[in-house]
C-alpha cells in the first residue's frame, strides 16, 4: 500500500512541473524533462530513484522545443497513474478481526473470510466457530469473529462424555452448554479460563431427595456426591447394623426415595439331633429275609448358633452363622441273613397252606389286623414269630419264611392257632 501511495505522489511533482504554457516567459529556457512514468507497485523504490537520475541527464543533452512536444504524453501518463493509484487504494479494506475475544483492527486486500484467516496464519477446524462463515466476501468496516473450540471432559451427575466448547471460562462453557449452576458443586471455579487443551470438569447439580426414616419423610435439596453424604444433610444418623435400601456409596438422584432400614440383631444357640448311620452286614448263619439288630444306633449332638435379624420391627427368617459337634452318633449295626430258607418241614408239606393264607389275610404277607396285634399271611402274634426264629414282626418277612414258619407252628401245636381258618388246611 504505502509503495502505490509513493507512487501516486510521484506523479503529481511531474504534473507541476509542467503546469500551463501561458504562464511561461516568450523565451524560457528548455523546460525541466518531466521525471519518467513510476514504475508498478512491485518494483524497489532504489530501482526508481535511479530511473528518475538517469531521466534528468538525459534532459540536458536535448533541444529546447523537445520539452512542449513532450507535454502531453506526460500529461496521459499522470492521469493513467493516478486512475490506477485510486483502484489500488479501492481494493484496501479496513477490518476488525477478534480471536477468542482479542479484538484488534488491519488493513487487507482479502476477498472473503476464509482468505484473510489464512493471510493471518488462522487455521479452522470442526469444532470452530467464525462468523462470517469462510466464504462470505469481506467488505471494508466488516467484523470478523473467531473462537477456537476446546474439549471438556465433562461428568454430569455421575455420567461422563466429551463436548466441546468454544467459551474461554468454565461459566460461559456451562452457559453454553445448558447446565445448570445454580445450587451446583463444580470440581473447577467459575471464573476459571479454559486453554486450546481443554480441561476436565465435575458438575454435581442440586437435586431434590426424600428419605423415610423412623415412621417420617424428609426430602432435602442437595449436590452431595453419595448417598451417605446426602443422609448427613438430612440429618439422619445410621446406627449398629443400620442401612439404606440404595446403596450408600450410589450417587442420588433427583426425585430418588430412599428408605432407611433400622436393623437389630442377636444370637441363639440351638442343640440339634445328629442322624446316626445304619451299617448292614451280610450273615451267612442267618436265613436269607431274616435281619438282626447286633447295635442299636444313638443320635449325636450338635450346638448350632443362629443370627436373629429385625427391621423396622419385622423379624426376618434366622440366619446359621456356626456349628460346633457335640457328641458323636453311633451307628446302627444290623445283621442281614443271605442263608437259603428250608421250605420243607416233615408232617406240614403236604397241607393246603394257600386256602389258610387266603382265609386269614386275603393272600397278603403284608397284612395287618385292625387291632395291630397279627400280621402277615397267617396273622401271627410278634411273640409267637419270635418264638419260631422270626425278627421282628411277620408281615414285615417274605412271603415264603412265613409260610415255613407257620409249618413249624403247625408241627408244634397242630391247627390250633387258626381256629376258625385251620380246616381249609385239610381242604
Amino acid at each position: 500500500m504505502s509503495t502505490s501511495q509513493g507512487s501516486h505522489r510521484a506523479g503529481r511533482r511531474g504534473a507541476t512541473a509542467t503546469l500551463p504554457v501561458h504562464e511561461q516567459p516568450t523565451q524560457v529556457a528548455p523546460p525541466t524533462p518531466a521525471a519518467p512514468a513510476p514504475a508498478p507497485a512491485s518494483v524497489p523504490a532504489q530501482g526508481r530513484a535511479a530511473a528518475r537520475r538517469g531521466a534528468r541527464r538525459r534532459k540536458a543533452a536535448r533541444p529546447a522545443g523537445e520539452g512542449l512536444r513532450r507535454l502531453v504524453p506526460q500529461a496521459l501518463v499522470v492521469a493513467f497513474l493516478a486512475g490506477g493509484t485510486s483502484a489500488f487504494v479501492a481494493d484496501d479494506k479496513a477490518v476488525r478481526l477478534s480471536v477468542d475475544g482479542v479484538p484488534r483492527t488491519l488493513h487487507t486486500f482479502s476477498d472473503d473470510v476464509r482468505e484473510l484467516l489464512a493471510d493471518e496464519g488462522l487455521e479452522i477446524g470442526e469444532h470452530d466457530l467464525v462468523a462470517p462463515g469462510p466464504g462470505e466476501p469481506l467488505a471494508s468496516g466488516d467484523e470478523v469473529v473467531l473462537r477456537y473450540g476446546r474439549p471438556v471432559v465433562l461428568t454430569l451427575d455421575g455420567y461422563r462424555r466429551q463436548v466441546w466448547t468454544t467459551a474461554d471460562t468454565v461459566d460461559g462453557a456451562l452457559r453454553q452448554l445448558g447446565v445448570r449452576a445454580e445450587g451446583a458443586h463444580l470440581s473447577v471455579s467459575r471464573s476459571a479460563a479454559i486453554s486450546r487443551t481443554g480441561l476436565a470438569l465435575d458438575v454435581r447439580t442440586e437435586r431434590a431427595v426424600t428419605f423415610l426414616a423412623d415412621g417420617r419423610e424428609r426430602t432435602v435439596r442437595t449436590n452431595a456426591a453419595t448417598v451417605a453424604e446426602a443422609l448427613d444433610e438430612a440429618g439422619i444418623t445410621l446406627g449398629g447394623e443400620d442401612t439404606t435400601s440404595v446403596p450408600r456409596d450410589a450417587f442420588p438422584r433427583d426425585g430418588q426415595t430412599v428408605t432407611v432400614l433400622r436393623i437389630t440383631g442377636s444370637t441363639q444357640t440351638r442343640e440339634e439331633a445328629v442322624p446316626y448311620a445304619v451299617e448292614r452286614v451280610r450273615d451267612p448263619e442267618l436265613f436269607a429275609g431274616t435281619e438282626v439288630v447286633e447295635r442299636q444306633g444313638v443320635p449325636g449332638l450338635r450346638r448350632v448358633t443362629y443370627h436373629l435379624r429385625s427391621v423396622n420391627g419385622v423379624k426376618q427368617r434366622p440366619r446359621r452363622t456356626g456349628e460346633e459337634l457335640v457328641r458323636e452318633p453311633v451307628s446302627r449295626k444290623v445283621r442281614v441273613g443271605t442263608r437259603a430258607l428250608p421250605t420243607s418241614v416233615a408232617g406240614a408239606d403236604g397241607l393246603n397252606w394257600g386256602a389258610l393264607a387266603a382265609c386269614e389275610s386275603g393272600g397278603r404277607p403284608n397284612a395287618v389286623d385292625p387291632s395291630g396285634t397279627y400280621g402277615g399271611l397267617y396273622q401271627f402274634d410278634p411273640g409267637t414269630w419270635r418264638s419260631l426264629g422270626g425278627t421282628g414282626v411277620a408281615q414285615n418277612a417274605p412271603a415264603a419264611e412265613q409260610t415255613f414258619r407257620a409249618k413249624k407252628l403247625y408241627v408244634q401245636r397242630g391247627a390250633g392257632p387258626w381256629p376258625h381258618c385251620g380246616r381249609r388246611l385239610f381242604q
